[in-house]
């Protein structure tokens, strides 16, 4: 009866010590850990693909569980356009949002990336916003090109995440009808990336030193006699109170933005943050496309009310634009080794539709 006594109490405490374990276990657990970043665009306010990252920043709080917040600043709230990536490589910006028409200035391939003329003329899409845009997606997540990329932006300290279409770039505002290849000669064109030396071989002068916010000053005292971006040029920007004139037939089905990371914030991120951010990216992706297809048909009502005027290049002077551009991209295969790949890939893609397979 002893012994049974004795093993119902040394019972009784083993469970009193287990529990007793699993309490204090369950106090001094930590807590999950939180992370709190700053994003910047290279893009102003009025921008469609600014102002649809609190899309972007309020997915990663929701698929984290709050473990993750954004916060999300337009160019230049941080730093001026011009500065977003080198700010970003520093540190003082954890997520950086834009273009190679801007981080080509660190990484050529960039330019590539963000489209150089005629690149991201997607042929076999019909005009079809949605589909140019997938067969671009396709291009870059199963034809290696995004790998391209994220090698590069690595050396750099920056991680490459994902990417975002912007619609009809570029989308050129002018002051004055352009119809035929020479009216371009002098012509005074706010451009960016690889375009600016396109438009010298049409004995135009391209220049990417005036922002887009100081493009609607610099249209209306006529500083500049034309200038592109996408189609929050008219709908956002208002670029068309000074710049009436739309050239038609100067732009490519989308040009191609991207989401990069400070490198040492990437790594210190856990598993399941990255994959959060990646998520995000991707929907992000579909939420930037939807509101840049549906602006292509917000500009062709304003064409229909009278509200934009259309300037249609001829069919002589696009074949023109078309011989410069591909001069431009043999001229880019020369910067470096992940241009000239670059390149390449873009003609293996592109050659059935341009270069005669």
């Amino acid at each position: 009866m002893k012994n049974k006594k004795l093993v119902l109490f040394a019972s009784a405490l083993m469970t009193l010590v287990l529990v007793s374990l699993l309490i204090s276990a369950g106090c001094t657990s930590t807590p999950p850990q939180t992370f709190e970043l700053k994003m910047q665009s290279q893009w102003p306010h009025g921008d469609i693909s600014m102002e649809n990252l609190s899309y972007f920043a309020d997915l990663c709080e929701e698929k984290s569980n709050g473990r993750l917040t954004i916060e999300v600043f337009a160019e230049p709230e941080i730093v001026p356009m011009e500065q977003v990536v080198d700010a970003t490589i520093a540190g003082a910006i954890d997520i950086m949002h834009g273009g190679g028409a801007v981080t080509g200035s660190i990484a050529p391939v960039s330019y590539i990336e963000f489209g150089i003329p005629y690149s991201y003329k997607i042929v076999e899409a019909n005009g079809d916003c949605h589909q140019a845009a997938s067969v671009i997606r396709d291009f870059f997540f199963n034809d290696g090109f995004v790998d391209l990329l994220r090698d590069e932006f690595a050396t750099k300290g920056l991680y490459y995440v994902d990417i975002h279409c912007y619609g009809w770039v570029p989308f050129l505002m002018s002051t004055k009808p352009i119809v035929n290849y020479e009216d371009f000669k002098g012509l005074k064109i706010r451009s960016e990336g690889a375009f600016t030396e396109w438009q010298k071989l049409q004995g135009a002068i391209g220049t990417a030193d005036i922002g887009p916010g100081d493009t609607y000053m610099a249209l209306k005292t006529g500083t500049l006699d034309a200038a592109q971006w996408d189609t929050s040029a008219v709908t956002g920007l208002k670029w068309n109170e000074v710049a009436p004139y739309w050239v038609k037939g100067y732009e490519s089905d989308h040009a191609v933005g991207h989401i990069m990371v400070n490198m040492k914030v990437w790594n210190s991120l856990p598993d399941d943050l990255k994959q959060v951010i990646k998520e995000s990216a991707a929907e992000y992706f579909d939420i930037c496309l939807d509101a840049y297809c549906a602006e292509e048909q917000t500009v062709l009502d304003m064409v229909d009310a009278g509200q934009l005027q259309v300037s249609e290049l001829s069919a002589e002077c696009q074949t023109k634009l078309a011989e410069d551009a591909f001069t431009i991209w043999d001229e880019l295969a020369q910067e470096d080794e992940a241009c000239a790949k670059a390149i390449e890939m873009f003609k293996e893609w592109r050659g059935p539709y341009f270069f005669g397979g």
